[in-house]
């Protein structure tokens, strides 16, 4: 018996079972995962980009608006100056054909290290209801870009702020079909409080994190 049989076997005896499903009992199971049905949900009556907004600065991010993609270079400009941050960084492909050079800001489009102070990244969506940017692995959008570094800065369409998670998954099940190899939630700088119960801040990841709206 392998471990899987015998893992499978203790929580048939717990379900009451003792003999594996039928092809007939397991087809129903797979209809029954492939519908991805919902679950209870609280009552989600709010306006999905104020609501972002606010669940953003509840969990420590800082958030800009700025009318279109254009403006992002002086926006990110304005924030690393206003908070005495390097005047460098390095960002996501998509963003390359930016005007950093006007805004003064030298911006790199690389894999991001340990020593890269600042990363602009975008994001596939926000999530309202939790003020949460996912991210989607891909050569065109690495991961280190908003790991490594100890700001991250993100940029998200307000057209791509939808009301939960439930919805998150089912604009990519829509847009991708199969899911990339890594999906990320990104709520507010990384923190965790394991040691003591004491709150630290960026120690999986970045210090802060900065959000830009394109189009709200």
């Amino acid at each position: 018996m392998t471990a899987r049989d015998n893992i499978l076997g203790k929580i048939r005896t717990a379900l009451g079972r003792s003999r594996s499903l039928s092809e007939t009992e397991a087809a129903a199971v797979r209809v029954a995962l492939s519908e991805n049905r919902r679950g209870p949900a609280p009552k989600m009556d709010w306006e999905p980009v104020s609501r972002f907004r606010e669940r953003c600065v509840s969990l420590s991010s800082t958030v800009d608006d700025v009318v279109d993609l254009q403006q992002v270079p002086a926006a990110v400009k304005r924030y690393l100056t206003s908070n005495n941050l390097p005047q460098a960084c390095v960002c996501w492909p998509q963003f390359a054909g930016l005007d950093w050079p006007g805004a003064g800001l030298p911006a790199e489009v690389r894999l991001a290290t340990g020593d890269d102070p600042i990363g602009v990244t975008g994001a596939y969506c926000g999530i309202a209801e939790t003020g949460t940017l996912m991210l989607l692995s891909a050569a065109s959008s690495p991961m280190k870009t908003s790991l490594l570094p100890e700001t991250h800065i993100a940029v998200v369409a307000a057209s791509r702020i939808l009301c939960c998670i439930e919805d998150g998954w089912d604009l990519l099940r829509k847009e991708h079909g199969t899911l990339p190899r890594q999906v990320a939630f990104v709520s507010g700088p990384s923190r965790t409080a394991d040691i003591e119960m004491t709150l630290v801040i960026g120690i999986h990841g970045p210090y802060r994190v900065h959000v830009i709206i394109v189009g709200a």
